[in-house]
């Protein structure tokens, strides 16, 4: 059976490793910090949302290859529910689709599973950060001094460019410099030069608004912060907003612009301030929003109230992102995700080019693409024991 070396020990890497151990493959799982999964046990600190089921899956990800359409069709929602239950990780559903395990975290689901590997004679090494090549062995430093590495098949699982503490620094990407897309954050949140009168509103969340950019829409919750805006409902307009489609605010979803002059037109010598507070009920973040960006107020206040620009100067910084998009080109890969510069060398999960937006797209993601990689690992492995024979 073939050599595996597996670099990088998130969900991607891990799940190439186990499908790889599985098959009767020996593997090595080398990882540059000292425990494995790190940014996926962070993630697991806020519930952990591993998928989402309902109509639309693929589409979320957006214009993608054939590749990966077929990595997440052959594991999708139900396979990674299924995963998980193998893993004796119970999950539930919740009210918008999104799959959680019962517990709310990650840390029992890593033990399980890292348990499950070591069953399967999956050798882990920490601190072991790739440093290139010597010759066709890959070199590593590790705590211990410089080590080389032989494989006949690797799976490169390295991460995005975002959370460098917990690992995806992107600097993996100066030894492919021919085949990289910029890196750009992804689910992020945007700078806002906020005048003082906003200080008091920090922390505060903004509810019952839709916030628009160009022809995508969310209706999310998101949070008034000292740096700007973030939370999940700019989140899922972020790429949007970053690719340049203006961001606007529609302060009262749930009514028309004619409602609202109707509201208006019943003020009397209301204080402008009431009219806002008792005919139109807007709680005081969304009024202080609109004193931020909309004075001075035109006649006609109903189009402002449901078109409320809001500037900004830019995402927040990529290393803040949940992920990010860019990366190695898929052009650059076979349909395995094998590297067309090298053979027997696979790419796996955030270092791809692509992104998800968030509710469990980017860990079924990282979970399909090491799957689909290592499936293609195992025929390139029978290939070369045919061709040895």
């Amino acid at each position: 059976m073939a050599k595996a070396l597996v670099i990088g020990a998130g969900p991607a890497g891990l799940m190439a490793a186990d499908v790889l151990s599985a098959a009767g493959h020996s593997v090595l799982i080398a990882d540059a910090m000292p425990s494995a999964a790190r940014k996926f046990l962070m993630a697991g600190k806020s519930g952990l949302n591993l998928t989402k089921v309902g109509s639309g899956f693929l589409g979320a990800y957006g214009d993608i290859p054939a590749s990966m359409v077929a990595a997440l069709s052959a594991f999708g929602p139900d396979q990674v529910i299924e995963w998980a239950n193998d893993l004796g990780q119970e999950v539930f559903i919740g009210s918008t689709g999104r799959v959680f395990p019962v517990v709310m975290k990650a840390s029992p689901l890593v033990r399980a599973w890292l348990k499950r590997l070591d069953a399967q004679q999956v050798k882990l090494q920490t601190r072991w950060r790739w440093t290139g090549w010597d010759g066709d062995d890959w070199v590593f430093e590790t705590p211990v001094g410089m080590q080389s590495v032989s494989a006949d098949i690797v799976i490169l699982a390295f991460g995005g460019a975002s959370w460098a503490r917990l690992g995806s620094d992107g600097l993996w990407a100066d030894q492919f410099p021919d085949d990289i897309a910029p890196f750009k954050p992804a689910n992020m949140g945007f700078i806002v030069p906020w005048s003082n009168h906003m200080s008091s509103h920090f922390g505060s969340p903004v509810k019952g608004c839709t916030l628009v950019a160009g022809a995508q829409k969310s209706s999310g919750e998101f949070v008034i912060s000292s740096r700007g805006i973030e939370g999940g409902g700019i989140y899922a307009i972020s790429a949007a907003v970053r690719d340049g489609a203006p961001l606007t605010i529609d302060l009262l979803p749930s009514l028309s612009v004619e409602d609202i002059r109707k509201k208006l037109s019943r003020k009397g010598k209301e204080s402008l301030s009431n009219v806002l507070r008792k005919l139109l009920r807007l709680d005081p973040v969304k009024i202080a929003l609109l004193n931020e960006f909309g004075r001075p107020f035109p006649d006609d206040l109903a189009n402002l109230l449901k078109n409320l620009s809001i500037p900004h100067s830019g995402p927040r910084p990529i290393d803040e992102a949940i992920s990010v998009a860019g990366g190695l080109r898929f052009d650059a890969l076979d349909d395995g995700f094998m590297m067309r510069g090298r053979a027997g060398v696979f790419c796996v999960g955030e270092m791809l080019d692509w992104e998800a937006p968030t509710g469990g797209y980017l860990i079924t993601g990282c979970l399909a693409t090491g799957r689909h990689a290592a499936l293609a690992a195992i025929e390139y492995a029978a290939q070369l024991d045919a061709g040895g024979q």
